[in-house]
């Protein structure tokens, strides 16, 4: 078993991590006040919680705030990806580098097995249904991040995950303001790809893995040999030495005395790039005593690094308020987004994944087609060909070439996003307001893939089409009643209310092949009709809900709230869940005996607990199921006959999955607020967990909705947040987070559940590893070994080892969570200079890298690139290695095994931003109140052991051929006007 010690990991941090860590060097130092140029923060801050504001230090439940200052200084697409390393209890995976792209998002932990564990975005205190791509980082005030119950209950079972808060902007009271951004970046890999062999390495390599092969079926060495120079080049369909050199590797192995290459082609070269990445953004806002306004446009279009890839989007935002009558207030909140993704396949292990492509061809198969002495072939107009590898063997990727293919091709995703809010409120007294609310949103998505009818695979189907449009419609109705009054010392705050939840989904797709003329995309063009089908789905919540505060002379808090849902995903009898939380928090620092002790500036300890309730359960396939209870069947043509096969089981008992948080908290100040932080434990168990309980086959369907088990995550949140030096030129600030995570099944129905190379265990967590154990080379004859447990004849367990991968054991070899995440940030402000930058981090955790097995085949795949770790394979002068001997012969070496597991401990330079502001001597003259010049840089540097694998992967811990992160160097000016 692999260790799961934390001292275990070990994290790669070089000198430049000293510059974050500076503030031990100059902590005692003596500072003068600031004055104008930089605004200490409030220590009392007011922060945005479900439904209304609350100030930080009174509120009882944990909530933690992003400014808008690191986030607009960010060259993201996706707010998501803004949120590493920023709050402490957040795991933010970026795993595709696909421009457009969603982070993954979970708060404290897992809380689920098939049911959904991501969390609620809430905008402008609406639950937000569109898609969190049309939200510009530049139109966010703020982010503020609900994770405890006392926090997110009252959103229910729409909060059971957590709740992301994005608090738009709005005009300020005042002069109105134009601010214009421009940017220009460029992009590549953040991490450089698995180093490979040359081509004269691979020619002799491959030479090796024939002549074992042979000699395998019990010729001699030297035979085996010469029967390996003889077969190389038809073996593997090429040689790239030309016609002087018919038999490049002799019968001893080395290459022929001047023999080299004719051409070199890196695929890499020709399907990568380096990308573009522009944006514009524009705003106008303004305000007077009763009203306010916010405009804005932008603009971004992200190149990605693969060709033919990308995101466009262009977006506007109107948002007003204003004061209609002393009585009431009302605004309106309206956005639209409009973009488009070119997304050639780069996520899976499909054959045209053009990530995947790129990597596995060698070099010494031509993108173009070669003649015999190297020069290009030319067709009839003097254009060189493209090389599509008929004769390449088929793990070369035989008749593929993506470079000339997909600038044929579509793979293009438009989305239309329609935001809108509005709201009334009425004072009927002035601790007495009612509040109606109501948001729709709309997205419109089309998605066009197209295969070329002239060259390609789609040419043997003289090309195809498929169009797919799928429209979601939701909106969300609010009805909320407050009251909020001060007597003397005391101090009540009374909400209730109600809620209507609505959403429809509707989605269409069809194809066609066979188009008479090239160059025509759309399905009319086509004369064969493929297939066309289409669903829909309807889904509602009515919720009703309540909160009471109390607090006794700003010193003693108490809070408790209740939300009852019904859902329709559930039967009638099982349609209602009622979820409540309860918390407290004492302001220390308010009495005599801490205002004595002259050392804390704030002192505050607060504890809560509640329940909250989950009903997304999501099929196998990661869809949702919107009919959790109902009998679902299957439709299908027999021969033009229809038929109907029966798809899920009525399950009348299934019902809400639980989630229990408990949560304590310490928060603090000292030194004249120059140091805060805060330190909390949680406790979160998720019980009646919504799972997918498989059956089987035999029954006619593969599983039904069922509750079974508990899950528990339980950590330690730390953050901590300093000004080590500030006077009149000069400001520093340096902030840490840190979160630990402890995920673990404390129940389950029956025995383990295994599913691909997890197991669910009583024990373990959620993404526990459960597969072969590698034992390492055997040093005699350079056989793979693994762990092989078994019964002897005398019925004793015997712990040994096999050479045959389908007798080896199963057992477990780590998680993939990490035990410790955080981000260290720093900001440094001199004169008219800033600097600031963001370093994140994960110790611990385990990923199975199965994309650097497709490079460790042990020459059974013949054509396919080889990692220059096979330099270090089994030979008899080299017995002592982890490398299996090569040979044509399959032995199953890079299956997956705890071979191929490696640490998940790294550390990424996320972002760092340089600017200067023109004094204003400079630009007033031009009407300007602001001028400043900036260069950014996003993903700058990446600290890890396994060189060529992107240590930043999906949250199971298993790669799968994705998009790679990308390095972007941006330079930009800001104006105000």
């Amino acid at each position: 078993m692999i260790s799961k010690k934390l001292n275990n990991s070990t994290i790669w941090l070089p000198s430049v991590a000293v510059f974050f860590l500076g503030i031990v060097a100059v902590q005692g130092q003596e500072v003068k006040p600031k004055k104008d140029t930089i605004k200490e923060k409030e220590i009392d801050e007011v922060v945005v919680i479900a439904y209304g504001k609350a100030k930080r230090t009174s509120y009882t439940g944990s909530v933690a705030t992003i400014s808008s200052d690191k986030i607009n200084n960010r060259a993201v697409t996706n707010i998501t990806k803004a949120l590493e390393g920023q709050v402490a209890g957040i795991q933010a995976v970026s795993a595709s580098g696909q421009p457009g792209s969603t982070a993954s998002i979970r708060i404290r932990g897992v809380g689920s097995i098939s049911a959904s564990s991501d969390p609620l975005y809430v905008v402008d205190g609406i639950p937000f249904d569109g898609n969190i791509n049309s939200i510009s980082p530049n139109d966010i005030e703020s982010i503020s991040v609900l994770k405890d119950a006392t926090a997110s209950s009252l959103y229910g079972s729409r909060g059971a995950n957590g709740i992301i808060i994005i608090t738009t902007k709005s005009g300020k009271k005042g002069e109105s303001r134009v601010n214009f951004n421009i940017s220009q970046g460029f992009s590549g890999r953040a991490v450089k790809d698995y180093k490979q062999v040359t081509t004269d390495q691979y020619f002799q390599l491959y030479w090796e893995a024939l002549r074992n092969g042979y000699q395998s079926t019990q010729i001699s060495s030297q035979q085996a040999g010469q029967m390996a120079s003889d077969n190389l080049v038809s073996a593997l369909g090429i040689n790239p030495y030309g016609t002087a050199y018919p038999k490049p590797v002799g019968a001893d192995g080395k290459l022929l005395p001047g023999a080299k290459p004719l051409w070199n082609d890196d695929w890499r070269d020709i399907l990568q790039r380096t990308a573009s990445r522009s944006q514009v953004d524009f705003d106008i806002s303004g305000g007077s005593e009763k009203s306010n306004y916010f405009f804005s446009l932008g603009y971004l279009d992200d190149k990605g690094i693969a060709i033919e890839s990308g995101f466009q989007k262009f977006a506007t935002r109107l948002k007003i308020n204003s004061e209609v009558k002393s009585w009431l207030n009302a605004g309106v909140n309206l956005s639209y987004t409009n973009s488009i993704q070119n997304a050639p396949p780069s996520s899976d292990s499909r054959q045209d994944n053009i990530i995947q492509a790129a990597r596995v061809v060698p070099s010494f198969y031509p993108y173009y087609e070669r003649n015999d002495d190297g020069s290009y072939r030319l067709n009839a107009d003097g254009n060189r060909i493209y090389d599509f590898g008929k004769y390449r063997p088929t793990s070369a990727l035989q008749n593929q070439n993506a470079a000339a293919t997909l600038p044929l091709d579509k793979n293009e995703n438009k989305e239309d996003n329609f935001s809108g809010k509005g709201f009334l409120e009425f004072t009927f007294l002035p601790e007495l307001k009612f509040k109606t609310s109501f948001s729709v949103d709309l997205v419109n998505y089309n998605g066009h893939y197209y295969s070329n009818p002239l060259i390609g695979e789609g040419s043997e189907i003289g090309g195809s089409v498929t169009r797919s449009n799928t429209r979601t419609l939701s909106y969300t109705t609010s009805n909320i009643l407050t009251y909020d009054k001060k007597f003397g010392k005391h101090h009540i705050n009374v909400l209730g209310g109600q809620e209507f939840y609505k959403y429809d989904y509707q989605t269409i797709s069809g194809s066609r092949s066979q188009f008479s003329l090239p160059y025509y995309y759309e399905p009319d063009a086509a004369a064969l009709l493929g297939s066309f089908s289409g669903n829909s789905n309807q889904f509602s919540l009515l919720s009703f809900l309540g909160r009471a505060e109390y607090d006794f002379n700003n010193t003693y808090f108490l809070s408790v709230s209740g939300r009852a849902d019904g859902s329709s995903r559930f039967y009638a009898d099982n349609r209602w869940g009622k979820f409540w939380s309860v918390g407290g928090s004492w302001k220390a620092s308010n009495e005599d005996f801490i205002k004595d002790l002259n050392i804390f500036d704030q002192l505050t300890l607060r504890a809560s607990y509640g329940g909250q309730g989950n009903d997304k359960l999501l099929r196998p396939n990661g869809s949702s199921l919107y009919y959790a209870y109902q009998e679902l069947y299957k439709f299908y043509n027999n021969l033009g006959e229809p038929g109907t096969v029966l798809e899920k089981v009525q399950t009348n008992d299934v019902k809400w999955e639980t989630n229990l948080n408990l949560n304590v908290g310490l928060e603090f100040a000292i030194l004249n607020n120059r140091v805060k932080g805060n330190i909390e434990y949680f406790k979160r168990k998720s019980q009646d967990l919504l799972f997918n309980m498989p059956v089987a086959p035999s029954l006619g369907i593969s599983d039904f909705p069922f509750n079974v088990g508990t899950i528990q995550n339980t950590g330690f949140e730390f953050s901590l947040f300093t000004t080590p030096i500030k006077n009149d030129n000069f400001q520093w600030n340096v902030d840490l987070n840190l979160s630990t995570l402890n995920n673990k099944i404390t129940k389950l129905p029956k025995g383990a559940v295994i599913t691909g190379t997890k197991r669910l265990d009583v024990g373990g967590s959620i993404y526990d590893f459960y597969i072969q154990e590698w034992k390492g080379v055997d040093p005699s004859n350079g056989k793979p070994l693994w762990r092989y447990i078994y019964q002897d004849a005398n019925g004793n367990t015997v712990d040994g080892t096999t050479s045959e991968y389908a007798k080896a054991t199963r057992t477990f070899q780590g998680s993939a969570l990490p035990k410790l995440t955080g981000g260290l940030s720093t900001s440094i402000a001199y004169k008219n200079f800033d600097l600031s930058g963001l370093l994140t981090f994960r110790i611990g955790g385990k990923i199975l890298d199965t994309d650097y097995t497709s490079l460790m085949s042990n020459g059974n795949s013949g054509g396919r690139a080889w990692s220059a770790e096979m330099l270090n394979r089994w030979t008899p002068e080299n017995p002592n290695t982890d490398v299996a001997a090569l040979s044509t012969t399959t032995n199953n070496w890079n299956s997956s095994s705890s071979r191929f597991l490696y640490s998940g401990t790294y550390a990424r330079l996320k972002n760092v931003s340089l600017g200067y502001t023109l004094p204003s001597d400079y630009f007033e003259k031009l009407g300007l109140k602001k001028f400043r010049i900036y260069v950014q840089a996003e993903n700058l540097l990446t600290f890890y052991k396994h060189k060529g694998m992107d240590p930043e992967q999906s949250l199971d811990g298993t790669t799968y051929y994705r998009y790679p992160a990308m390095r972007t160097i941006t330079f930009g000016l800001q104006a105000t006007l």
